[in-house]
């Protein structure tokens, strides 16, 4: 995001004495340029400028030489000699320079408080600063002499504020920038937006003046041989080449350029390099210098042909695709010499180095779906890149290469060449029908037509009549996001205020609350929460290792994932196909964390491929696509469904006074499963011989519909799963489909049950069963041989041992019955009771206990 130096933006636009860097955040927010930080100041306290009298090297037993100097800090600064003793490990300066020098009490970046302190036999009182411990660039081999990065030594003296002359105790604001509005990434475009917002006296020194050459016919040659445009658009229609000759190679940049440049968050690394940069955060044109006795004429922008390799100026050696837009100084295809990535970065063949003496300045006007598509491409997100894929002003180029040469020539000493190149190719902006009543209509806010217009004018429109109630309206050049008269209404209401558009709830529509299934989903997740599960939300990207570590076959259908083409990561390229793989990360991490008793649940969607299935067909950009192709991209999209997972670790009940405590176990994940069916209002059936990774053979649980489709799995998690995760033992999970419960929900009414006025019955049974047999299937039978008098039944033990016999177990459970118009009599009860008995052993050959 781009960052703000005050006094550079006043080069732009008038701005009031004592500006702070919150104001200016305040008046930019506005017209939508939004607080992203405030940096402040990177030096506190006393930071001096001082002249070092005395220098003694002092070998030290180390091997080390360190000096100890005595340096001049000002009258105010000064010991009753004079000046100060301070011990420094470099030896880049001498007795004479002029240094920067932190005294007590400083704080430099890190932070790093100075203090006086012995060392090596004296006590140092302050230290001499390089470049990197003043936080204004990388440089640490030696020590900043002030007079050699572009201070005169007539304007310096000792004692003098170093802090307001390095710039060091400004505060920068770095502002976001939205993707529509790229002529935010300059002065030139934030100083328009000020003026906007406060009404001060805004300068663009970005406006084509007529003072810039014309193209000679002698000019570096520029051809552009683009067969393969994209969305018709050529990637190249505007390139601007101008040539300085005889500039000076060790002349530097001046202090208050790298000031700027290093306040806006840029290094400074030669003085041809320095100014392209800083024209190009100025006025918002990306600029490349080239040395000149490297290329050779003519320039062909083409697009690149496949094999062909590029080693950009971050020293990576690139494979070219064939949409990437190169700068090459030959015209025959694959045989020449790539120069740069148009709009992104250029190579280092014919990077500026320290002996260039003979520069060729490019200033270019490039697609912006082009540069965006190699950009991402690459990943390579460069200054310049930021820039062309947000759209820069096609009218800059000559005005831009102009200004690079002329600092050229003031700053290093050279001779602009009056050979000058210019292909343009540019068009004007098409211009937009507006009626002067759409912004009212869209906004519900009362705008004048004069304010229309003049609002329009302000941000740099021509506005003309064309007939009752319209206006034809042509975008300024730095504005290629206005396209529809949408967009104009957009300015009119952020330049005239957001904040006068009233804030109105619309009315809602008879009829029109909540789907059926938003309120399921809601149901289900207070359900949860009331059962003591805490919701979670994780990412939907996996990677094959956490498949591995739910021990998932190889051809488990799970194993069929969504592979992203741009994953976040590259170890997690996958979407889930379930819900539990990203829920047991999460819980994984907590456990790692210390906390072991858990209860958590996630609602999510997870993506199911067919394999097979037809690619998503690529749609062009620019135009809406035909039916057809959205036809095709809707049948490519794989399925969604919303499903319901749950992980318990731990205790279930916590130990305390009131005892120790319960373990969470499968029954706690069953009971969770089967009330996210109560919930969705559908009954299922539970079997309990499912096999199912990463649940454990023979405690896992499949919940099924009456026609037998399943729904959910539910029970304690694999040993080798807990053991991969590192989770407690005998942790239990749920994952339920909540899609198909709501589909299968029968979407009448719930009619609440009449509550009975007489008396409950209450009948216990205990009955032994094979030790295979499900307490579930158990349950179902005396739910069905207890028929409409049942009310409810719990199990309340099981029992195992000698007395039930080898294999067998008990299961004790307690019923309740009760009719809603009479109490119940002792036949009545006693027959449920026969009932019961007789389903029981004829469904699961149970026995009453005796």
């Amino acid at each position: 995001m781009p960052l703000i130096v005050k006094d550079w933006l006043a080069d732009h636009v008038e701005l009031p004495a004592g500006l702070t860097a919150e104001q200016l955040a305040a008046d930019l927010v506005k017209v939508g340029l939004e607080e992203e930080a405030i940096h402040g100041a990177a030096v506190t306290g006393p930071l001096v400028v001082g002249r070092v009298l005395e220098m003694t090297p002092e070998p030290q037993k180390n091997g080390k030489t360190i000096n100890w100097c005595r340096v001049d800090v000002g009258p105010e600064h000064n010991d009753e000699e004079g000046a100060r003793g301070i011990v420094c490990g470099a030896h880049n300066f001498g007795v004479g320079d002029l240094v920067a020098v932190s005294l007590p009490g400083t704080v430099l970046p890190g932070p790093f408080p100075i203090a006086a302190r012995k060392t090596y036999g004296h006590v140092s009182d302050g230290m001499i600063c390089s470049v990197r411990e003043l936080g204004i660039g990388e440089d640490h081999d030696g020590i900043l002499v002030l007079t050699r990065h572009g201070f005169a030594a007539e304007d310096l003296t000792p004692g003098q504020d170093a802090i307001a002359l390095l710039g060091l105790g400004e505060e920068v604001l770095e502002i976001n920038v939205t993707p529509d509005r790229g002529y935010a990434f300059s002065y030139r475009g934030v100083a328009r937006e000020y003026s906007h917002s406060t009404g001060a006296k805004f300068t663009d020194n970005g406006l084509v003046t007529g003072t810039e050459p014309a193209a000679t016919a002698d000019g570096f040659e520029v051809r552009v041989q683009d067969d393969a445009p994209i969305n018709g658009a050529v990637g190249c229609d505007r390139f601007v080449t101008r040539i300085v000759r005889n500039i000076d190679p060790s002349a530097p940049t001046p202090a208050w350029m790298k000031h700027r440049l290093e306040g806006s968050g840029m290094r400074s690394i030669s003085l041809a390099v320095d100014i392209t940069n800083y024209v190009m955060l100025d006025l918002g044109q990306p600029l490349h210098a080239y040395d000149l006795a490297q290329v050779s004429a003519p320039i062909v922008v083409r697009r690149a042909v496949a094999g062909e390799h590029l080693t950009t100026l971050d020293d990576v050696d690139r494979t070219l695709h064939t949409e990437d837009l190169l700068i090459t100084d030959s015209p025959e295809g694959a045989g020449s010499r790539v120069l740069g990535l148009a709009g992104v970065m250029g190579g280092a063949s014919s990077e500026v180095g320290p002996t260039t003496t003979d520069v060729l300045v490019e200033a270019a006007h490039f697609d912006q779906i082009t540069v965006a598509r190699t950009s991402r491409r690459h990943k390579l997100s460069s200054e310049a890149a930021k820039r062309f894929e947000r759209g820069v002003d096609p009218l800059l180029p000559a005005v831009a290469a102009q200004r690079v040469v002329d600092l050229l020539v003031e700053l290093g000493g050279g001779m602009a060449d009056p050979a000058v190149s210019d292909l343009d190719e540019t068009g004007a902006p098409a211009p937009i029908a507006l009626k002067v009543t759409e912004p009212t209509r869209l906004s519900g806010v009362e705008y004048t037509p004069e304010q229309v217009r003049s609002t329009l004018e302000e941000i740099g429109a021509g506005v003309e009549p064309a007939g009752e109630g319209v206006l034809t309206v042509t975008p300024p050049s730095w504005r290629p996001d206005l396209t529809e008269p949408a967009d104009l209404v957009e300015e009119v209401v952020r330049i005239q205020g957001y904040d006068q558009i009233p804030s109105v709830l619309p009315a809602a529509t008879g009829g029109r609350g909540l789907t059926a299934e938003q309120r399921t989903r809601r149901s289900v997740a207070r359900a949860l929460a009331e059962a003591g599960f805490v919701e979670t939300l994780s990412y939907p990207f996996v990677g094959t290792s956490e498949y591995d570590a739910l021990g998932l076959p190889d051809d488990d259908a799970r194993r069929v994932s969504l592979r992203l083409v741009n994953p976040m990561a590259d170890d997690k390229p996958l979407m889930r196909s379930n819900l539990l793989v990203t829920l047991l990360d999460t819980v994984r991490r907590n456990v790692s964390r210390g906390l072991t008793d858990l209860a958590v649940y996630e609602i999510g969607l997870v993506t199911c491929p067919v394999p097979g299935a037809p690619a998503a067909p690529a749609l062009p950009g620019g135009v809406r696509p035909t039916d057809e192709q959205l036809a095709a991209l809707a049948a490519a999209v794989p399925d969604q469904p919303r499903r319901v997972a749950g992980v318990l670790t731990g205790k279930r009940e916590l130990v305390g006074w009131w005892g120790g405590g319960r373990a969470a176990g499968w029954e706690d994940a069953l009971a969770a499963a089967r009330l996210v069916a109560e919930r969705a209002g559908v009954d299922v059936v539970v079997s309990g011989d499912a096999e199912r990774m990463p649940w454990h053979p023979g405690r896992c649980a499949r919940l099924e519909l009456a026609d037998g489709t399943v729904v959910g799995h539910a029970g304690e998690l694999h040993p080798k799963v807990v053991e991969a995760l590192g989770l407690p033992a005998r942790a239990a999970a749920f994952e339920v489909d909540l899609t198909v419960l709501v589909g299968a929900a029968s979407g009448e009414p719930v009619s609440a049950t009449p509550v009975s006025a007489f008396p409950a019955a209450k009948e216990d049974f205990a009955f032994v069963v094979d030790g295979g047999v499900p307490a579930e299937a158990v349950r179902s039978a005396i739910v069905a041989g207890a028929g409409d008098l049942l009310e409810d039944v719990a199990l309340f033990d099981v029992f195992t041992g000698s007395q039930v016999g080898e294999g067998k177990k008990s299961l004790a459970y307690s019923l309740r019955l009760r009719a809603a118009d009479r109490t119940l009599s002792a036949k009545e009860v006693r027959a449920v009771r026969d009932a019961v008995v007789e389903s029981a052993s004829a469904k699961v050959g149970a026995v009453l206990r005796g």
